[in-house]
């Protein structure tokens, strides 16, 4: 593997499912370290790995000192991967030692690129370009500020917004799915998968699924929001996970008033910050700011071609 080694005393072995929380809490550290919060939750690894698409023995691998685990690494086609290591741990080559595992798993699976997300200026960011890899794209994280509001835009005539009913939930996912594969590299996302992340994800409930019908009552942009819950009830957050417009009904102000609608949603049941993220290949940072987010978190995906 690249004739990279971990250091001894280490082992490493593909994860099973009970191995999510142990994940969870890999990559909590890490972000906390490098950007001073946690942006994941344990849900968001379940929901990943219970995809009918993703094998999380043959794609994972974690690597422990003795029972713990200091660091681990996961493959998801066609070109994404994420790694992590515990701060206590860096510096001893974990993080090479994954990245190299990384690369070879894609390299055997077909891919010609593999790349990862990483908070700019991080220990990951200095490694991977150390190592190699170039910036693909820039992302942030944003939130809205505890008590601020974005003003409501109202929707065109006949327009309505609402949770989303069962029926309209195959709809839902064609508007998100034809939205992103806009500008995202990756193959388009089974109904099935969808389901696996978003309906049947630790937690979700559904008001989480937003959406704006046309007059004709079709399905013309979407939100998926999650909440995050803390120990403090001060720091309960409402995140955007998924928003989208269909591309001939853009301009009309649909995903203001979504947004609108969710966040205020969201607070009624218990969120006092509410957050998105969003990259460069989108082009929408400027219409966030607009509406009074504000960017916490900077993040480049780095890639390397195999």
């Amino acid at each position: 593997m690249d004739d990279v080694h971990l250091p001894d005393g280490l082992t490493h072995r593909p994860l099973a499912e009970s191995d999510a929380t142990a994940v969870y809490e890999t990559i909590a550290a890490q972000e906390r370290a490098d950007i001073g919060t946690v942006e994941i939750e344990a849900a968001d690894i379940v929901g990943e790995w219970a995809r009918p698409g993703f094998d999380v023995a043959a794609q994972t691998v974690g690597v422990f000192d003795g029972d713990t685990m200091v660091g681990y690494a996961e493959f998801s086609a066609p070109d994404r991967s994420d790694v992590a290591v515990v701060p206590a741990a860096r510096g001893r080559g974990i993080g090479t030692w994954l990245s190299a595992w990384v690369r070879d798993l894609a390299r055997s699976r077909g891919a010609t690129e593999v790349g990862a997300a990483v908070p700019e200026g991080s220990p990951g960011d200095r490694l991977l370009t150390e190592l190699g890899y170039h910036v693909r794209w820039t992302s942030w994280v944003l939130k809205l500020p505890a008590g601020a509001s974005i003003t409501e835009r109202p929707l065109p005539d006949g327009y309505v917004v609402r949770e989303a009913t069962s029926d309209e939930l195959p709809a839902a996912h064609t508007v998100l799915e034809d939205a992103f594969l806009e500008w995202s590299r990756r193959e388009r996302e089974t109904f099935a998968d969808f389901t696996a992340v978003v309906l049947e994800r630790p937690g979700f409930e559904p008001w989480h699924l937003r959406v704006v019908l046309d007059p004709d009552g079709a399905v013309v942009a979407v939100a998926v929001v999650q909440m995050f819950f803390t120990d403090s009830a001060a720091d309960t957050e409402a995140y955007i996970s998924r928003l989208a417009t269909r591309r001939d009904q853009r301009g009309r102000g649909l995903a203001q008033a979504l947004m609108v609608d969710t966040f205020a949603t969201a607070r009624a049941r218990g969120a006092v910050t509410c957050g998105l993220s969003t990259d460069s290949r989108t082009g929408a940072l400027g219409l966030y700011e607009k509406v009074g987010m504000r960017a916490t978190s900077t993040w480049v995906n780095r890639a390397i071609a195999l």
